[in-house]
């Protein structure tokens, strides 16, 4: 392919940096001014010469556009979620960007009595960016706090809506995070505040009616490493405010029918001890059990969690008592509590599940069965805590995502709702499977792939490895109706679950962060050579694919095997790690010391952490074909790492192959907030991979 016009050039301005003995000289440092309009200038030629690039891929653009939205139901409702006397939806429009949320009454059919409580798309009138923060309705269900981020720094305004005559109350209070409470008195509501560097640190109490500058500090961690959230447990009776580093918790509460009252500690932070709280109390405490927290915790060495209980009364650790005992094969990852039953969210073989237990019969548990070898299920939207009903979700590579109620009395399944694929989507004509990968130290890592029946497994097809392996973050089997614009052309799709997410375990995050995460990289490159060698595909037809801790993935994947691959996209990507790690006034990085290590510190950390930082080890050689993304906005990768990471490239690479930026100027770490924005950006990357593997024709 030949690229269009001459790529811009960004300056080289010497910088020096020095850490431990060591020197580094960083050409391209004072791409962080973004007040220096030379800085913007270079961004705004970089997207110019990107669109200049892709010009000639404009039809195929158009193409996998209408592809895209012709599977769409673009007017659409989703499952009810039921709450009293109400049943709660989100519905979208043909042609509008974003949601609709409203209720009606329980049971009615829809369309029947519908309310409008917040119509995302009259709020996001003249933005050209828009999301939705968070909403929560309070107890009597007659008032709606949510807020909105119109630039996609993650800043939030929260605002309160009166349900009953759908306006807006004169409450506003600016600079919010993600977290919201409501007290029992429905008056009260408790937020979360960030600090300067977006770590969202403080819990604060407002009553409505009274100036923003009443309002009562809750809570505040001036730890650095943790996080602040607040939420409200189901049972209604407690509002939760944690603190939580990558490796350690803190919970405290409140009454909810007490909301003035001070928070009380559940277990004081113990370095390495994680635990999160929810609440149960059944209606006639039966086989003796009264008000108590649950804990999921990996406290005496549960490494892959268990589930405990304790009384409120009395919550610090000396009192709690196993209610699942820990598993060195089971990885517990959430917990929902009902009045007669807990249902545990479970990972075994890289595998979710849902597990059953009975209250009423101590000691009885049954697992959810679930039709695929490869799949993703978790609990879904349950808002009450005295019912007989799970609502869950599930999905595969061929299965859209169904959401079901599951009787947990009767153990009967019964489906409420299936995305439905327009265009004659029919998913017996897809194969899904799951091969496994030897590491390069004997791990075998597991890759779930999907393609169509009449692929032949040849090593002519052409196909996508996407990776993460990050955070203890699971990429799970699921559907996605824009794949099949790759997979009726032939594509094989396959997903690495690489060490350092959590498919495998709590160990299995523990082997690829800190000073194992090259394991990561390595574990990547094993799954591309599984699927070399099986046949599936060759060096030449692969393209690769990862975003923020993945786009760092395919940074470093790029510096060592360029060969094994003929095309990568690197969305967001987190490519100057040293640098950005020695930089604790950057937004989370004294938080990311706990992931990657502190090198400000300690010399071998630094040391490692410069071996496999890909901006450090670009080097003179040919590198796969890169669309590389990034957000002005951004708050979790600052929007100067693509952009340093493509001027090094470019001033250093040898072959001629494309290599592309494209900063999006008013939004943040998601790129474009509307559904048809985000689409088109989609059929932007897809065209990239098509072109870049001269395929364009469906199967």
């Amino acid at each position: 392919m030949e690229i269009a016009d001459v790529p811009p050039v960004a300056s080289r301005k010497p910088h020096v940096l020095r850490a431990h003995g060591d020197e580094r000289i960083d050409d391209w440092y004072w791409l962080r001014e973004r007040e220096d309009p030379d800085v913007i200038s270079y961004l705004e030629a970089e997207n110019a010469f990107t669109e200049s690039a892709l010009a000639h891929t404009e039809a195929l653009q158009k193409e996998l556009y209408a592809e895209i939205v012709n599977r769409v139901v673009e007017t659409d409702v989703s499952a009810p979620a039921h709450r009293g006397v109400w049943d709660y939806f989100v519905r979208t429009y043909e042609g509008r960007q974003y949601a609709v949320h409203g209720r009606r009454p329980r049971g009615a059919a829809v369309g029947v009595d519908e309310v409008i409580l917040l119509d995302e798309n009259e709020l996001a009138l003249g933005h050209d960016y828009f999301s939705l923060g968070g909403a929560t309705v309070s107890p009597d269900q007659r008032l709606l706090a949510y807020e909105v981020d119109f630039t996609g720094g993650e800043r939030h305004e929260l605002r309160i809506r009166d349900l009953e005559t759908g306006r807006d109350l004169a409450d506003h209070i600016p600079d919010t995070y993600y977290g919201l409470a409501w007290g029992n008195d429905n008056e009260t509501l408790f937020y979360v505040r960030p600090d300067d560097a977006v770590r969202p640190h403080q819990v604060w109490r407002h009553a409505l009616g009274t100036p923003t500058d009443n309002d009562v500090l809750v809570y505040e961690d001036d730890d650095e490493h943790f996080f602040v959230n607040v939420g409200r447990t189901r049972t209604g009776r407690y509002i939760l405010a944690s603190s939580d580093s990558k490796t350690t918790s803190e919970v405290w509460f409140i009454d909810a029918d007490a909301p003035t009252d001070a928070p009380r500690l559940v277990a004081a932070r113990e370095p390495g001890i994680e635990y999160q709280v929810d609440h149960h109390a059944a209606p006639a405490a039966p086989q003796g059990t009264g008000d108590r927290f649950l804990l999921l915790t990996n406290a005496d060495g549960a490494a892959n969690f268990k589930l405990q209980a304790t009384p409120v009364d009395t919550p610090d650790r000396g009192h709690w008592t196993d209610l699942v005992a820990h598993s060195p094969d089971v990885r517990l990852e959430d917990v929902d509590a009902f009045a007669h039953h807990l249902v545990v969210s479970e990972r075994t073989n890289g595998l979710e599940r849902i597990r059953v237990l009975d209250l009423d019969d101590p000691g009885a548990s049954h697992i959810i069965e679930m039709p695929d070898p490869v799949y993703s299920v978790w609990s879904g939207a349950n808002l009450e805590f005295d019912t007989a009903t799970l609502r869950y979700d599930y999905t595969s590579l061929v299965l859209p995502v169904s959401s079901y109620d599951y009787d947990l009395t009767t153990r009967a399944s019964t489906l409420v709702k299936r995305q439905q694929v327009l265009g004659g989507y029919d998913p017996s004509s897809y194969t899904s499977a799951r091969l496994w990968a030897t590491a390069s130290d004997g791990a075998q890592i597991p890759i779930s792939l999907v393609h169509r029946n009449d692929v032949t497994l040849d090593a002519s097809a052409p196909a996508v490895l996407y990776g993460y392996g990050s955070y203890e973050i699971s990429i799970e089997p699921s559907f996605s109706s824009v794949r099949l614009s790759l997979l009726d052309r032939g594509f094989v799709y396959a997903i690495a679950h690489i060490r350092g997410g959590g498919e495998m375990g709590r160990g299995w995050y523990e082997d690829g962060r800190l000073e194992n995460k090259e394991h990561t990289f390595t574990d990547f490159i094993a799954a591309a050579e599984t699927l070399v060698d099986a046949g599936y595909t060759s060096p030449e037809r692969l393209a690769a694919r990862g975003a923020s801790a993945g786009g760092l993935l395919m940074g470093a994947v790029a510096n060592l095997r360029p060969d094994l691959f003929r095309v990568m996209v690197a969305q967001v990507p987190f490519v100057d790690a040293v640098t950005t790690m020695l930089d604790d006034s950057l937004p989370l990085t004294i938080t990311e010391w706990e992931e990657w290590g502190n090198p400000v510190e300690d010399a071998s950390i630094y040391a490692l952490m410069k071996s496999y930082s890909p901006y450090d080890n670009v080097e003179a050689k040919e590198y796969p074909a890169l669309l590389v993304t990034g957000g002005l906005n951004d708050p979790r990768v600052q929007y100067w790492e693509p952009a340093k990471w493509v001027a090094k490239l470019r001033a250093t690479k040898t072959d001629e192959r494309a290599l592309l930026l494209k900063t999006e100027m008013g939004a943040g770490h998601g790129g474009p907030s509307g559904r048809y924005d985000a689409w088109r950006d989609e059929a932007l990357v897809l065209a990239f991979v098509l072109d870049q593997l001269d395929i364009e024709e469906t199967a």
